[in-house]
């Protein structure tokens, strides 16, 4: 640290109508600006860069500059859709152009260096993961309900097309996130301690439900499952997964060798979930009980 400091200081004693601010810009767009007493303290009547105010300005710039990589995905009509690569600052070589206007660039401008974030999923992985089919469910519910439907297919979408890679742990409430109105949730009933209630994502649980008997399936290894305090009616007795972002979570292991693909829609009153991988897998499926394709009373006059 202290050669550090005295490097910096030889540099400022050398420095020769430095320029004393710098504009930053991302794709030609000034973003932020800074001047040298904004990050800097005087040792010795000498300026010496404030870590501590100069990390802020960093954080505030990579803020601005990041986007997130897109997988690709499996669209209704089956046509992959390819991803769309990310954005990071490349904090290294800011560093070093910062530091040459700090102490020794007489530049007044600094275009941000960029780092690419390749999406996890392209499309090539996607075309080959998405031929063997090796495991399968399917609930039924009503559509009349229409809260409770509106729940399910919000839910459904947020897995449909996750990729759970070898030796990864699926988590349904990470997939999902938490339930609340701006992601579109509404109140539809809930069981919590055993009696029934309203709750904002009433629903989801035939979701986690339907993906727990398909992994089961599939042959994967379930790592965390609840069963509901009283029996539910869209699946057999307990095959249930119930799942709430402050309790219980339903999760799974991908124990093959090949990536999985989640495929989940749903369809006139059907949830239907769909586990892929390439040919390559070796897996072992596992006999699971089909859920009745009646509505019970319970589902029609209080679901």
């Amino acid at each position: 640290m202290r050669l550090t400091w005295i490097a910096g200081i030889l540099l400022f004693v050398q420095q020769v109508n430095i320029s004393e601010s710098l504009s930053v810009t991302h794709e030609g767009r000034t973003i932020a600006s800074v001047n040298h007493s904004d990050i800097t303290m005087p040792l010795l009547d000498v300026p010496i860069m404030d870590v501590d105010k100069y990390n802020q300005f960093v954080k505030k710039i990579d803020q601005q500059v990041y986007q997130k990589p897109v997988n690709a995905t499996i669209d209704k009509q089956g046509n992959i859709l390819p991803g769309r690569v990310g954005y990071k600052l490349y904090h290294q070589a800011f560093n070093e152009q910062f530091y040459s206007f700090l102490y020794r660039s007489k530049a007044n401008k600094l275009e941000v260096p960029l780092l690419a974030i390749h999406p996890k999923v392209d499309s090539e992985l996607l075309a080959e993961i998405r031929e063997k089919k090796i495991g399968e469910y399917r609930t039924y519910f009503n559509v009349n309900n229409k809260n409770r439907s509106n729940n399910i297919s919000l839910a459904t979408e947020a897995i449909n097309n996750y990729v759970v890679f070898p030796g990864e742990v699926f988590s349904f409430n990470q997939a999902v996130g938490k339930r609340s109105e701006d992601k579109g949730y509404l109140l539809a009933r809930v069981i919590v301690k055993g009696e029934f209630s309203e709750g904002i994502g009433g629903g989801i649980c035939q979701v986690s439900s339907t993906l727990f008997n398909a992994i089961d399936n599939a042959g994967l290894q379930t790592t965390q499952r609840y069963s509901h305090t009283r029996s539910v009616p869209y699946v057999p007795s307990g095959r249930d997964a119930t799942v709430s972002w402050y309790g219980p979570d339903f999760s799974f292991k991908n124990k093959y060798n090949q990536p999985i693909l989640i495929r989940a829609t749903t369809q006139g009153g059907m949830v239907s979930i769909m586990i892929y991988s390439s040919e390559m897998i070796n897996y072992k499926t596992r006999k699971v009980p089909a859920a009745s394709n009646q509505l019970s009373k319970e589902q029609i006059y209080r679901s």
